[in-house]
């Protein structure tokens, strides 16, 4: 059976779109800024009802997650809560995975599976923690290095110049670039803890560090926030060679001026010998 994750926009109004899934029958649950719709069919008389034969988690911070939905129906769900994401991604990222019962919960490493004992909620809902963590990630990991891409030979040629040659406003907008990244990155840096879900229910942390561990997730933390470092420093040249600009600029206005001062002052004296 399909397990599928995607990260479609930056958040959702997650409060909206509780009540919309509630005005369409859904009745969901909320856990700590996530959603999740239970299997559910429409009456035998109504084929308008909702439909549902597997699970859903929505995720405050742009994530959704099935368990057991055809492609179609995911594609679905994800065209219906289009209207409730703040800063929508162009192309929704998505990590596939397959599912199946078995004897004991566990991610079976070698077929690339996760095994479920049970349907217990909570069991899928810990282990879509860490798989949306790793799909948001991912967006992360992609921002990062186009942003990476997007300085193209700025480094080489500062390290062979000893000065970046760009206009001041193409500078300004370098930085404003970088800066941004770091911004976006860091205000949902706290999506890649444990989640508070877990401070109420430490029984079922071990699922959600189990399918952590399995997606690399601390390793790749560690590797991004290298990454980061990098676009940190050269940041940081970056401003330092925009306030060079300026004090260069300053420099040349009061030579300017001083020129100035001196012509003005010569051409009196001149007037006077005169």
């Amino acid at each position: 059976m399909r397990c599928t994750t995607f990260v479609t926009a930056d958040s959702y109004k997650i409060n909206d779109l509780l009540t919309f899934f509630e005005s369409k029958g859904f009745n969901p649950k909320h856990y700590n800024g996530v959603i999740h719709l239970k299997s559910i069919m429409p009456p035998k008389d109504d084929d308008q009802g909702p439909k549902l034969k597997g699970d859903a988690f929505f995720f405050v911070y742009g994530c959704v997650n099935f368990w057991g939905l055809t492609q179609e129906e995911e594609k679905h769900f994800i065209k219906m809560i289009k209207p409730y994401e703040l800063g929508s991604l162009q192309n929704a990222i998505q990590d596939y995975s397959t599912y199946l019962m078995g004897q004991e919960t566990e991610i079976d490493e070698e077929n690339d599976r996760i095994v479920l004992s049970n349907n217990d909620d909570l069991i899928k809902l810990s282990i879509a923690h860490a798989l949306t963590q790793s799909v948001k990630l991912s967006s992360f990991e992609v921002f990062v290095d186009k942003t990476i891409e997007s300085m193209g030979d700025l480094p080489t040629e500062f390290s062979t110049q000893g000065k970046i040659l760009l206009s001041r406003k193409k500078l300004s907008q370098k930085i404003g670039a970088l800066f941004s990244v770091r911004h976006k990155i860091n205000l949902h840096s706290d999506i890649l803890d444990t989640p508070e879900f877990f401070w109420r229910r430490p029984r079922y942390e071990p699922y959600y560090l189990m399918a952590a561990d399995y997606m690399d997730i601390q390793t790749r933390i560690e590797i991004l926030n290298k990454r980061l470092d990098v676009i940190r420093e050269f940041y940081e040249i970056l401003s330092t060679e925009l306030n060079h600009h300026h004090s260069v600029r300053l420099e040349i206005v009061v030579i300017i001026l001083i020129a100035m001062e001196v012509v003005i002052g010569l051409s009196h004296i001149f007037n006077i010998w005169k």
